[in-house]
């Protein structure tokens, strides 16, 4: 009887809540074949409305289930990026901070990844030390102060101090691998653990007296992926042994034990072996923050795997999952405008944080005319492209659609229960911290929706444009 007593009570308790709050829902939307990009469309009434028929599409959501929280959206500021970003002229250079870091005038990231010694998307290859220096005497962050670290520091400040800083490496210097080259893949030689332990340790706090705070970082970027850029190779007990034996120690000896270890890092395809290997070990479990993961299993056409987030969620549900890179691959300039871009991202962030991820890491926020720079020309899209000649700035609808969820949810929230009655609509909603509730719902069709926001036995009639993404908030 008691237990029954007290289900009544907060379930009294949550609908007198809602018959009590603001009854009114604002709607932002963008859409196809429209001039809206996330323009406010719509002010919505709430009103009594008891079982839903079955001919009737409706898009359920209940406050009262909360799951993960909320840490945020962003992407990575990496040489690329940068560079570009300084051959940008100065009020485009302030228009970019803010349309990507302002809270008001922007989609207010809050989260930025960065590359430690050359990546793909690096002009040049390069590390931190001279050839063969072992002691690491040598090393300085001196290449990256002409444009990543500035950058960096622009865009916390356009954050208002706020970004969470994560760093990956693509690859040890070659004099440290079984192939002798920071290409092609290769493994980290085992005789090398402790230094390139050490090294880690040297960027972030080179970085930090750069005044760039490094809030974590990644083991690898795409431990199995050998490429033809900057690449090496980890079996999941390999990385589980480095962890547990070499960086996490190392962290603790050289006062780091606050900063966070991403394992993994990689595709959703491995994902489930790879967490079953690092999280069945208590010490490994003790040293990693969380994993890491990115969305290009399905580069030969496939289905994402968004199943195997769940999977990992369900099996390891106090462990963090966070999407550290994905972007639209196969540049080309005639399809900045495509629609398949955004819809892409929104797909992806919306399956994703229902299955438990907790954070979305875009790819470059920032790239050229070309999809670049690269040097080894694996060209991309990112949400916003520069044409360094001219100084334009060219949004994508990825940005967006990226902003349906990065400008209106905030850090902390709550995600709850969204539920479309009809595979038309895709959706996921959240609790801000000040009680508001972000509802996020994509129409991924060629046909106009009429739908029902329902909520506790009451609802508003909201309508859902053909090939579009809106954010109701109430």
């Amino acid at each position: 009887m008691k237990k029954i007593f007290l289900f009544f009570c907060a379930t009294t308790l949550a609908s007198a809540s809602f018959a009590q709050m603001k009854t009114t829902v604002e709607v932002y939307t963008t859409a196809d074949s429209t001039k809206y990009r996330l323009t406010k469309t719509a002010t919505l009434n709430f009103v009594e409305k008891g079982q839903p028929f079955e001919n009737e599409i409706t898009v359920f959501v209940d406050p009262s289930k909360t799951f993960q929280s909320y840490m945020g959206i962003g992407g990575a500021i990496t040489d690329a990026a940068a560079e570009t970003f300084y051959k940008l002229p100065e009020n485009k250079r302030k228009e970019l901070l803010n349309a990507y870091y302002s809270t008001t005038n922007g989609i207010g990231y809050t989260i930025a990844r960065t590359n430690i010694n050359s990546c793909d998307f690096s002009s040049d290859m390069y590390t931190y030390v001279n050839e063969n220096d072992k002691s690491l005497n040598s090393f300085s962050v001196e290449h990256d102060k002409k444009y990543k670290i500035p950058f960096l520091k622009e865009a916390n400040i356009a954050a208002a101090n706020k970004l969470t800083i994560f760093a990956s490496p693509w690859s040890p210097p070659s004099w440290m691998k079984d192939n002798n080259d920071m290409l092609h893949g290769g493994k980290l030689k085992k005789e090398f653990y402790p230094t390139w332990a050490d090294y880690f340790v040297k960027f972030i706090k080179a970085y930090e007296k750069e005044g760039v705070n490094v809030w974590g970082v990644t083991i690898q970027n795409e431990p199995m992926a050998t490429q033809r850029w900057e690449s090496c190779l980890y079996t999941a007990d390999e990385e589980k042994d480095f962890l547990k034996n070499t960086l996490g120690p190392t962290f603790e000896k050289n006062g780091l034990s606050n900063k966070k270890i991403i394992v993994w890092d990689h595709n959703r395809d491995l994902m489930y072996q790879r967490a079953q290997t690092y999280f069945s070990d208590p010490v490994v479990a003790k040293y990693a923050w969380g994993m890491g993961f990115h969305w290009y299993e399905d580069w030969s056409g496939g289905t994402p795997m968004y199943d195997n987030v769940k999977r990992v969620h369900e099996s390891f549900p106090n462990e963090h999952l966070l999407f550290t890179e994905g972007c639209a691959e196969s540049f080309n300039a005639s399809r900045y405008y495509a629609w398949v871009l955004g819809e892409k991202y929104a797909r992806s962030m919306i399956n994703d944080f229902n299955n438990g991820m907790e954070g979305f890491t875009d790819w470059n926020v920032l790239l050229d005319e070309t999809g670049g720079p690269n040097h080894v020309g694996n060209f991309c899209f990112a949400p916003v492209h520069a044409d360094t000649r001219t100084g334009e700035l060219i949004y994508t609808n990825a940005y967006y659609y990226i902003g349906h969820f990065s400008k209106f949810i905030k850090p902390g929230a709550k995600r709850i229960i969204s539920s479309a009655s009809r595979s038309q609509l895709l959706t996921t909603a959240f609790k801000n911290p000040d009680g508001k509730v972000v509802v996020i719902v994509m129409n991924q069709s060629d046909k106009s929706a009429s739908y029902n926001l329902w909520v506790n036995g009451k609802a508003a009639v909201a309508e859902a444009l053909p090939h579009s993404i809106s954010t109701l908030i109430f």
